[in-house]
Order: structure tokens, then sequence, then C-alpha cells
């Protein structure tokens, strides 16, 4: 019955977050989506986006797969709906209440392939040992990406991380503001042997980095 009502008009639940605010559940023309006040969370424009991104990128070859930042899980239903991919996936997010909106309103569940890790992405990039063939940077606080994902250390951790074997994809900007670093980032991925291309206004909004680790 929501999903034919919301034809005619969105039906939207809202959830508080102490990390993103005001979460919105939206059903809206027979799909849901996860929503904060300013950004599409999954399920929508940014689903998307990162389909855009990952056309561009060879999937035949990655095993394992890192997803920094959650959401609903959009880009885990379209690596497995529209690019068929079988192999591991781990998520990391930080935040408790967008997990369980994932796995309660978009049925998104744990299983052999799939590991669903409740931690800081920054810490964790830090720590791990792990061996991924790409990793999909989608790090946002409402339509923001918060400050410490730009930084050197954080992509000194991953440049200098065994645990990283091929291709990122980073979700980069809807804030021309944050251009500058965006420069910087593309500067330290190719001193360190990886090959990029900026993507501008993909769907009208992001920026979408993607770099490749040369093979020598």
């Amino acid at each position: 019955m929501i999903r034919l009502l919301s034809y005619i008009y969105p039906i939207t639940k809202k959830v508080e977050s102490k990390y993103s605010g005001t979460l919105e559940i939206t059903w809206h023309n027979g799909k849901k989506h996860l929503n904060t006040k300013n950004a599409n969370y999954s399920y929508g424009s940014l689903q998307k986006i990162l389909k855009f991104g990952l056309q561009k990128i060879d999937l035949s070859n990655c095993k394992d797969i890192l997803i920094l930042g959650l959401g609903g899980g959009s880009v885990i239903d379209t690596l497995v709906k529209d690019f068929e991919y079988e192999n591991h996936i781990t998520a990391i997010e930080i935040d408790p209440v967008i997990i369980e909106i994932a796995k309660e309103e978009f049925n998104l569940s744990e299983n052999k392939n799939l590991k669903i890790i409740c931690a800081d992405a920054y810490d964790f990039i830090n720590q791990n040992k792990d061996l991924f063939d790409l990793v999909i940077v989608d790090l946002f606080i409402d339509n923001l990406v918060p400050h410490k994902f730009y930084v050197p250390f954080f992509w000194e951790d991953i440049t200098n991380s065994n645990s990283i074997n091929g291709s990122i994809l980073f979700n980069a900007s809807l804030n021309n503001a944050n251009y500058k670093y965006l420069i910087n980032i593309v500067s330290h991925l190719e001193k360190n042997n990886y090959q990029t291309q900026k993507l501008e206004k993909v769907n009208g909004t992001n920026t979408l980095l993607i770099a490749e680790r040369s093979r020598l």
C-alpha cells in the first residue's frame, strides 16, 4: 500500500542519529530512498553516481572490495545486481543507526560474501591488514566529506599500506571549496604509482576520483 501511495505523494519516516542528524526514509514513485536534510545517502542520485564510477573500473579481477561508508547499502545492490559481482565485500560504517536502517529498511544482510563492520573508516584504514582489490570511499556527513578524509594522513595510510592492491573510487565532493584538497590527493596518488582520472559533475553534482595502481 505504501509503495502505491508513494506514486501520489512522498511518504517519509524520520530517524534521529547522533552522527548524521535527522535521517529520512522516503518512499517516492514506488522506490525507497535514504536521505539527510541536504543529501541522498542511498537508492537515489548517489546510486547513479557510484554506478557511473564503477563502470570505469575493471571488476573482473576484484576478489575483495572494501566500502568505506555503507549508507543504506545501495552500492552493494549495484555491485550485485548491475555488475553481477559474486566475490567478497567488506563495508565499514561508523553509524550504528544507519547499519540498522540498511538491514531493516533495505533488507541488507551479512552473509559469506558480505561483512559489515561498525567502525570509523579513518581508524579502520590505519589498522587494516587485509588485502583489497578495490576501495570505494563514500564518506559523507549530510552533504559534506569530513575533513579528515581529505588530509594527507588518510591517503598515506591507503597508499603506504600493502592492503590496497588495485583501484580506488572516491566520491569526492559536492563543494568547490574542497577542490584544493582533491588536487593534493591526486598529486599524492600519482607520486605513489597511481594513474588517476577526475569525473566532474557526475549526475550534475558530484566529483568522482578514480585511481588505479600501475602494474610494474
